[in-house]
């Protein structure tokens, strides 16, 4: 899909210009605001309200699926879907020729020509560089194992180098050495370091790339499957939280926790934790790398203002609305970047929030067997996907090549959703093809919405899953 330049902006209306008092008496009558516009067909300012879509939701707070029944999901999904890695039972030692393999599959040049931010394009002598930090040949026969914790939210990269990458200026936000993003907490394999020493290869739950070493606490693998299994934990259900500002230990001062991050409540009596009370705070534990490397897990406070759970959240229709409304407006991050995250992240985190996991990318998601599915083949009818898309129920997932999408519910009879998208476009009343550009989460109809200048999302979507 291309990133157009259409770019429609808020107008701003108000007096400018004040020579005297009738002026100004005029001037304070006058509506100083911000006027709300769009060039989103179909949308109107209420549709950017989640109290609209609740209030719409026949059963909102009808429990989908209770927690017994979400492990149990979970369970087959590590079980059966082969992007999904359980890291509890992952082997502490692999054969070295196992591991570059591993490396090789994400760690490969690109199929077309990348440019730098220079302009120049990304040639096969650079290329070799990267490459050479790979560090393939420092690789044992048997290659052990290390774990870990994150301990700040860090990028998954192609190749051990943060240098970014584009396929051209119309998608020069798509760094295409990203491939997806890790947080506080989240436990890691660590099979390889490159070969400067600056970064680690780790497989996560659901990917594996190279990290920036510094990001990992390296541990027994014991004490980090005590944090991940904790029975008592704390869930972030905000976009973004932080963690109290403490002047003892500098790592977990305002540290940023994104949603869906699980923490484990600690244990604690004291009423001066970093020289304060925590009786307003919630007492987590996190991940703290020390000057060696190794795993430090110290007490940390988030304030009960901010947005977090005990426990997972209830799967129910309305949370799920409520959950992506979290991140309406968010700016559009390909794999976790710009602080932010894609549409599978968007997805992904929402439904984290309720104990729920999945694949990491949009077409393993698709593909994916997990979870109630509707497949459609190319020769299928508009009319039997326009049967399915009236079936749909909130939360439910629409999936087309590179992209997915999630169902809000109808709007005049017709379906509406909120997806993160960087661009859009649709055929006006004239018959013309209007492209715009959105580079958010937003919310938008379905139906009239293209994903190529020349079909809707509604003839290229290929799956419609629902989470049950």
């Amino acid at each position: 899909m291309r990133i157009t330049r259409f770019i429609f902006l808020g107008l701003f209306v108000g007096a400018c210009n004040i020579s005297g008092a009738g002026d100004l008496e005029k001037t304070q009558t006058t509506a100083i605001a911000g006027a709300w516009s769009s060039d989103v067909i179909g949308v109107t300012e209420m549709h950017l309200s989640a109290d609209y879509w609740v209030e719409q939701i026949d059963n909102a707070d009808q429990l989908l699926l209770d927690q017994a029944a979400i492990a149990e999901f979970n369970r087959k999904l590590f079980a059966t879907d082969p992007h999904m890695v359980e890291l509890g039972d992952f082997p502490e030692q692999l054969p070295g020729a196992e591991v570059k393999e591993r490396i090789r599959a994400i760690s490969k040049p690109y199929k077309t020509d990348l440019y730098g931010e220079n302009g120049k394009v990304l040639s096969g002598d650079v290329y070799r560089t990267y490459e050479d930090n790979l560090g393939l040949e420092n690789i044992p026969g048997k290659a052990g194992v290390r774990f870990g914790l994150v301990v700040n939210r860090s990028d998954m990269r192609r190749f051990p180098t943060d240098d970014r990458y584009i396929s051209s200026q119309d998608t020069r936000f798509l760094d295409r050495f990203q491939e997806n993003g890790l947080f506080p907490g989240e436990a890691v394999a660590v099979l390889h370091d490159s070969a400067d020493g600056q970064w680690s290869f780790a497989q996560s739950y659901n990917y594996a790339a190279w990290v920036r070493s510094e990001n990992i606490a390296i541990g027994e693998r014991q004490v980090i499957e005590r944090y991940r299994n904790s029975g008592q934990f704390l869930v972030i259900t905000g976009d973004k939280v932080w963690t109290s500002f403490n002047p003892d230990v500098p790592a977990l001062s305002e540290l940023q926790l994104d949603m869906g991050i699980r923490v484990p409540l600690a244990n604690t009596s004291s009423n001066d934790l970093y020289g304060q009370n925590p009786y307003a705070s919630h007492t987590v534990l996190l991940p703290v790398r020390n000057q060696q490397g190794g795993l430090e897990i110290k007490p940390a406070l988030i304030a009960r203002k901010e947005d977090v759970s005990p426990g997972f959240l209830p799967f129910t229709r309305e949370n799920v609305t409520r959950q992506a409304f979290k991140f309406l407006g968010e700016r559009y991050g390909w794999g976790h970047s710009y602080n932010a995250r894609d549409c599978t992240g968007f997805v992904m985190e929402i439904y984290k929030t309720f104990g729920i996991y999945m694949p990491r990318n949009s077409g393993q998601q698709g593909s994916g067997t997990f979870g109630e599915n509707i497949r459609f083949r190319p020769e299928s009818t508009r009319e039997e996907r326009l049967l399915a898309l009236a079936g749909l129920d909130v939360g439910d997932l629409i999936y087309a090549p590179g992209h997915v999408l999630m169902f809000l519910g109808n709007a005049d009879g017709k379906p509406y959703v909120i997806h993160d998208v960087s661009e859009f476009g649709y055929t006006d009343e004239n018959g013309e093809y209007y492209e715009g550009v959105l580079n958010g989460v937003s919310v938008t109809p379905f139906i009239p919405l293209h994903d190529t200048p020349e079909k809707t999302y509604t003839e290229t979507m290929y799956s419609i899953k629902r989470i049950r």
